[in-house]
């Protein structure tokens, strides 16, 4: 900012008290506005803090600029009063008078001197120029314009400091007090540091909050985030990216601790479940490797599956387990039952497919013994039944099938050949002068 030119006309009495006026109005409210900066609680945790990083930088910055803001009111202060005390020398004002008020009021007619100036110049170099001169001169006007850039820098790094002071340190203190309820909690279940990972992600947390929090407090400016566009004192919001990681990780180390604390409860209830999958699982394949006998000794020519032994790797784990169990080691039980769990689960389903691998043909073959049956039952129901033709067939049939070693594919000819002359039969018109139906064929 400049020196201004020449004050201009003389000012009437009209024009100096509604300009006295209006400098009164503000001299009041940049008082108010001083006295409020001196008390705001902000300000007093930062005169008392052990600052570091950018908030010590600023706030070396913002006391020079509260300083030199208190300097110039206190200038501007006597500048108005010695134009106040001219005013009321007289009901109207002589032209002298007037013309000594318009310099006051106009002109660059306050002065500060140099050294206390001078003070605040390096913290607030943008605001004073020439340092080193020893006063310098402002009007009214452009001393009001100087305090309200350093009251709102001021304000802005003492409204930021408070902010973060208010918002981060208690939630940081409120989620290392839930730390050490899940440390407690974790210690309980045997989840400690170098023995389960859990322990470890608490280990860590604990440190870097604790490390957050001393940041916090000494350098709270480096937790702000200043909103776009806003000129605004205080416009932003704390930085709570680290804060909202931690509680995150915090969050998943409570629920593994949970997930803990729920094999401890019902770790018997799931280890029973467990050995009666895998007792049903072995079971099933007995029956297979039983059932894979009796494919071979009753089915010829057919390509029968292999079944594997009992899963003995699950049995050992299972074993394991329940050591587990034993020595209350609940962090270990718990991923090896969950493992464990899904393991059985697939042993059963394919130990079950196995056992309907093996016995394939030996549906089929009680799928064509039923088929058979059927139409020979089809076939009496239509008085047919001693047909010599049909009787011939189906004892073919009935013989392949129920002898052993059974050929399903022969006997599945034999079958369809059965099906094929009984169909013939139903449909063909009935001669009831003719023979059966050979008789019927030699007549065609």
């Amino acid at each position: 900012m400049g020196v201004t030119g020449p004050p201009g006309p003389v000012m009437d009495r009209d024009e100096v008290d509604r300009a006295l006026a209006r400098l009164g109005a503000e001299h009041e409210a940049i008082e108010t506005s001083l006295l409020a900066l001196q008390d705001h609680a902000g300000r007093r945790l930062l005169e008392g803090a052990e600052l570091t990083g950018v908030t010590k930088e600023r706030w070396a910055s913002a006391e020079a600029s509260i300083t030199l803001l208190w300097t110039y009111f206190d200038a501007y202060t006597d500048a108005l009063r010695g134009a106040r005390d001219i005013r009321s020398r007289r009901r109207w004002s002589s032209r002298e008078d007037l013309a000594e008020l318009t310099e006051l009021l106009r002109g660059e007619s306050v002065t500060v001197a140099g050294s206390a100036a001078g003070t605040a110049a390096t913290a607030e170099a943008p605001t004073l120029h020439g340092a080193g001169r020893l006063s310098h001169s402002f009007s009214l006007t452009t001393l009001v314009d100087r305090m309200n850039e350093l009251y709102a820098s001021s304000l802005d790094m003492v409204v930021t400091a408070d902010a973060v002071w208010s918002a981060l340190p208690a939630r940081i203190d409120l989620l290392a007090a839930e730390l050490q309820r899940t440390r407690r909690l974790a210690h309980s279940v045997g989840v400690r540091p170098g023995e389960h990972p859990a322990g470890d992600d608490l280990e860590r947390i604990t440190h870097t909050l604790t490390s957050l929090r001393e940041q916090v407090v000494s350098d709270p400016l480096a937790f702000w985030v200043r909103a776009q566009g806003s000129s605004a004192p205080g416009g932003g919001r704390p930085d709570t990216t680290v804060y909202d990681r931690e509680a995150r990780a915090l969050e998943d180390v409570r629920r593994e601790i949970e997930a803990v604390l729920t094999v401890r409860q019902d770790a018997e209830q799931r280890l029973v479940k467990l050995r009666d999958v895998l007792s049903r699982a072995d079971r099933t394949l007995a029956e297979a490797r039983t059932a894979r006998g009796e494919v071979l000794a009753k089915i010829a020519a057919t390509e029968v599956p292999v079944v594997s032994g009992p899963p003995t790797v699950l049995h050992e784990q299972l074993a394991t387990a329940a050591e587990y169990r034993r020595h209350a080691q609940w962090h270990r039980l718990s991923p090896l039952l969950e493992s464990l769990e899904q393991k059985a689960e697939d042993e059963l389903l394919r130990a079950r497919e196995s056992l309907t691998a093996v016995t394939q043909p030996l549906a089929v073959r009680a799928e064509l013994r039923g088929r058979l049956d059927a139409y020979k039952a089809k076939v009496a129901r239509h008085g047919l039944a001693e047909d010599p033709f049909l009787i011939e067939r189906y004892d073919a049939a009935r013989r392949m099938l129920w002898s052993a070693p059974c050929d399903l594919r022969v006997a599945g000819q034999a079958v369809l050949r059965y099906q094929q002359a009984a169909a013939e039969l139903l449909t063909a018109p009935r001669v009831p002068e003719q023979g059966g139906l050979e008789d019927r064929r030699g007549e065609q």
